[in-house]
């Protein structure tokens, strides 16, 4: 309880730039894996530097797995900021919230990556949009795709994996339900693949696919 009540604290502090609040995501995303006892395995090169990250999604894990590794910027659904805790620390962090069904949100949260990128700072995303069980990856959405060739900056195509029981958030399981079976289950191994980098060329489309493509490649 200790934990979680620090992490909720740490999360409310304000903080003064974007690779503060990269770096204080990091610190809160090791703690919670520790905390839930994850075991984050990874492959490939961690990426350094200003990128697009961009991943499969299976749930509320992933972004945990993946921010313990790499310090950046997630973008996520809006509904998000209203989970217990990982919503409080999203808001106070400066996490990208966005609503798809509005597109003038959907721009906002694009120019608030461009800003990150200029910083220095990774931007993630999961641009399937949605979750799956793992077994395929859904079509892109292309939006931060064009961003990174705004930027100017790679694409950096995560693969992730369930293991040991540790199960994906799908359909319409409610959260908190699934959050207490997943925070209580033996400890369970997430693991992340870092593809090599895709030089943001030629259309959204065609780096979204080709950024499909590898995550797809190792399911």
């Amino acid at each position: 309880m200790f934990v979680a009540e620090t992490l909720f604290r740490f999360g409310r502090e304000p903080t003064d730039s974007v690779r503060e609040r990269a770096d204080r995501l990091r610190w809160v995303a090791e703690n919670l894996a520790a905390l839930h006892g994850l075991d984050i395995r990874v492959k490939g090169p961690e990426p350094d530097g200003p990128c697009a990250l961009v991943a499969n999604h299976l749930g509320y894990l992933d972004p945990v797995a993946i921010l313990a590794h790499v310090p950046c910027i997630p973008i996520a659904k809006a509904e998000v900021a209203d989970w217990p805790l990982l919503g409080e620390i999203g808001e106070a962090t400066g996490c990208l919230f966005v609503r798809r069904e509005c597109a003038m949100s959907g721009a906002a949260v694009l120019r608030g990556a461009l800003r990150c990128l200029d910083a220095g700072v990774p931007v993630l995303a999961f641009p399937e949009g949605t979750t799956t069980a793992g077994d395929r990856v859904l079509p892109f959405f292309r939006g931060l795709f064009g961003v990174a060739r705004i930027a100017d900056v790679p694409v950096v195509p995560m693969t992730v994996r369930y293991f040991d029981g540790t199960r994906p958030w799908i359909g319409n399981d409610p959260f908190v339900p699934h959050y207490l079976r997943t925070a209580a289950s033996a400890r369970g191994r997430v693991e992340v693949t870092f593809h090599a980098p895709i030089a943001a060329k030629g259309s959204p489309e065609v780096i979204a696919e080709r950024a499909r493509e590898a995550i797809a490649s190792a399911l």
